[in-house]
């Protein structure tokens, strides 16, 4: 087992032999740490916190802290991150609270850069891209391969649609509709789909036609989002694929509204 011996280890954390500890890491007694994990250096560790396999976690990272909640009165609540993540500089990751479900979850092959907060009982999907200053506020969902940019901040209860492109700056305070891509280049609206990310997971030219021709219908022209809703179950019913029906079903369930 690497462990500097300036790292302080509390008894009761798991921490397996095939993980490195850097210097000056301090790790709670309630934290589980899983195969192959890197603390690289002055990584703060709290809370019932666990890591899947093969996390990196570098200089000044602090997760599974105390939510930053006056409700919150030291419940055992939880942090959860799967495998293979990459959490960068200053980044803090609050543990969940009592009343928002007592989780806060980070899925598997995420990069989390410099200075990113995610709030309490957030939840983040697989594939994700935090960058530099993103924040979440709590009870924010980011669904998988969702990328927000540079200093985006998102209100409480937001969900961020699956394999969207949320651009630098843009404040969210309404939903991300899935496969968007939403800015504040002139104001916070959606521009179309994401589709140069989509193209890069793979999506084919059919895929990325029918998502066109759905988006248009919430985006552009006079109709409400009733009516584009009917529009697209029309296009369900003649063949529109599965991407289509999950951004209807999006819309529909949305409870703060899209960004249009």
């Amino acid at each position: 087992m690497s462990i500097h011996p300036t790292a302080i280890v509390a008894e009761g954390a798991v921490v397996p032999a095939s993980c490195t500890v850097g210097p000056f890491c301090t790790i709670g007694p309630n934290v589980v740490l899983g195969e192959e994990c890197e603390l690289v250096s002055h990584v703060v560790l709290d809370g019932h916190t666990m890591f899947g396999a093969g996390n990196k976690i570098f200089s000044f990272a602090c997760l599974g802290i105390a939510p930053q909640d006056l409700k919150y009165a030291g419940e055992p609540t939880r942090a959860v991150f799967g495998d293979d993540n990459t959490i960068r500089e200053y980044v803090t990751v609050s543990r969940g609270t009592a009343g928002g479900g007592g989780v806060t979850r980070v899925g598997s092959g995420c990069l989390i850069m410099a200075y990113v907060h995610i709030g309490h009982d957030s939840v983040v999907g697989n594939g994700c891209i935090l960058p530099n200053g993103a924040t979440l506020a709590g009870h924010v969902t980011v669904e998988d391969y969702a990328t927000l940019s540079a200093n985006a901040p998102v209100h409480q209860f937001c969900t961020i649609g699956r394999y969207a492109y949320v651009g630098g700056g843009t404040t969210i305070t309404q939903d991300v509709m899935p496969y968007s891509l939403t800015s504040v280049e002139r104001k916070n609206a959606t521009y179309g789909i994401n589709k140069v990310g989509l193209q890069r997971k793979g999506f084919t030219a059919e895929q990325l036609r029918e998502l066109s021709t759905a988006m248009r219908l919430l985006t552009s022209g006079k109709r409400n989002t009733t009516q584009a809703l009917e529009e697209m179950e029309a296009l369900l019913a003649k063949g529109a694929g599965e991407h289509v029906r999950y951004l209807a079903e999006f819309v529909k369930k949305s409870e703060r509204g899209v960004i249009k």
